[in-house]
């Protein structure tokens, strides 16, 4: 037999089209291969695929009015394959495709059984998903082991990859989750350890881009995306990236080398929202504080808040540049263990005039404990008390914070008690300038020492030590 191309060779071959689409023109296949032009042959190709595990479209429009349910059980590995050129429109309720493993486990090597080998790594790529019905989604999967998506294109849907129940080494790579009107890749409560989202769209979908709800999720790594502008105008609060421990628990989290931007017209929007599961009651339910996220290397702009922590634990952000913050640059509530270490906060002219007073650009720190800002700098904050502020917070070190031209104060302390404030550079260098370097009020056991002040300071009795700073007062 001669050598065949890499999509046929050893091979069957499905071109699965229904009559009131555009028919895709027959290809050149092996003798083996079958075709087949109707949507229950698409079903039942599912049912005839374990000897070769394969069903690849090529370059056509194929229509489908019910899910297509991949028993991994009886079908074996599937590969999904196009080349890009063909388009699946799922007219019905419910994903185009949901693959049903029987995976049980975790993903140590010994809790899988060899009938989950045999299931192992089932995966969709070069193909395009457009929802037509309302509630259509992408693709669904649900106890899958290395479950694998790349090079896809999935629009116009309700929910783009939907996992659910227990999956086990997830890949998503590549892909172009656009304009949906719920959630680009939604981790819905489901119990998932290891996956990673690498060199993907995904943007414009209404209901978050990247959401964990619920659930137990370890080992998220979101890394090399653009993420953008997933928040609709007139739904609840949600975010870019957003991990809502609410009736979970996840963690274990890396946020690396993205651009996560937009969508500040929506009410509560945030690029990157974390919300522990029992945030209100956080100091009752330390140990339950979900965290251990890095946010490292990444471009976050054009929202209400740009970073948004709330009963969260042991959460470091370092080396992202931030801007264009409507409310807040970082917003950090009921939290413990958190670092921010050098980023720049900064207000670029080319995007904001400096009349400008809409975007605040600040960062607020309210009832944490244990956490550490050093080495950060922001700048021409406005319209906020203050351009870094902490109030009710405790055991906190802020450490060679540059603090330039803001309005209100540079550093603002309220009710914060056994904390530290040194080698601080806090400057208003704007021609009449009203603002404050420092201001401290309430609270207890404090340093504040060692630090620059290029404008009066406003520290009131009782707040602690204040001593060896530069105060022109």
């Amino acid at each position: 037999m001669s050598r065949l191309p890499l999509l046929f060779a050893a091979v069957a071959l499905f071109a699965i089209a229904v009559s009131s689409c555009t028919q895709p023109p027959a290809p050149t296949k092996p003798d083996d291969a079958v075709g087949v032009f109707t949507e229950e042959a698409i079903h039942t190709a599912f049912e005839r695929v374990r000897t070769s595990g394969v069903v690849y479209f090529p370059a056509g429009t194929y229509k489908l009015t019910k899910t297509v349910v991949v028993d991994l059980a009886k079908t074996g590995p599937v590969a999904i394959k196009g080349d890009g050129t063909a388009r699946i429109v799922m007219a019905g309720e419910g994903p185009a495709f949901k693959f049903v493993g029987t995976h049980a486990g975790t993903a140590a090597p010994k809790t899988v059984k060899q009938e989950v080998w045999a299931e192992r790594m089932p995966s969709v790529s070069g193909i395009e998903i457009v929802g037509e019905h309302e509630k259509a989604n992408g693709i669904e999967a649900t106890g899958t082991m290395k479950f694998t998506v790349s090079k896809v294109l999935i629009r116009k849907c309700n929910h783009g990859i939907h996992l659910t129940n227990r999956n086990r080494n997830v890949i998503v790579s590549d892909c172009h989750i656009y304009e949906n009107r719920g959630i680009g890749l939604f981790l819905d409560a489901v119990n998932l350890h290891q996956i990673n989202v690498t060199g993907s769209h995904i943007s414009y979908c209404d209901g978050g881009g990247v959401v964990v709800r619920a659930g137990e999720v370890r080992n998220l790594h979101i890394t090399g995306c653009d993420i953008e502008g997933n928040h609709g105008a007139n739904g609840p609060p949600t975010a870019n990236v957003l991990i809502d421990c609410t009736g979970g628990s996840n963690a274990e989290v890396a946020i690396t080398g993205c651009t996560i931007q937009h969508g500040h017209v929506a009410p509560g929007s945030a690029n990157i929202r974390i919300k522990g599961p029992s945030a209100k009651k956080a100091k009752d339910t330390d140990e339950l504080r979900d965290g251990h996220v890095t946010i490292t290397g990444n471009v976050l702009s054009d929202v209400k808040v740009n970073v948004h922590l709330d009963g969260a634990r042991g959460v470091v952000m370092t080396g992202n540049t931030c801007w264009t913050a409507y409310e807040h640059n970082v917003l950090v509530e009921n939290s413990t263990a958190v670092t921010i270490g050098p980023n720049n906060f900064d207000r670029n002219p080319r995007y904001a005039s400096e009349e400008s007073p809409t975007t605040t650009n600040a960062i607020l720190f309210r009832d944490c404990t244990d956490c550490a800002l050093t080495g950060f700098t922001i700048s021409r904050t406005r319209a906020a008390p203050a351009a870094v502020a902490l109030e009710r917070c405790s055991r906190v070190n802020v450490t060679n914070l540059n603090v330039f031209d803001c309005d209100g104060a540079g550093l603002l302390l309220k009710d914060v008690s056994l904390s530290r404030v040194s080698g601080c550079l806090i400057r208003d260098d704007r021609p009449n300038a009203e603002s404050f370097s420092l201001k401290a009020s309430g609270g207890r056991g404090n340093m504040i020492v060692d630090n620059s002040l290029g404008r009066p300071a406003e520290v009131l009795k009782g707040v602690g030590l204040f001593e060896r700073n530069y105060d022109p007062k």
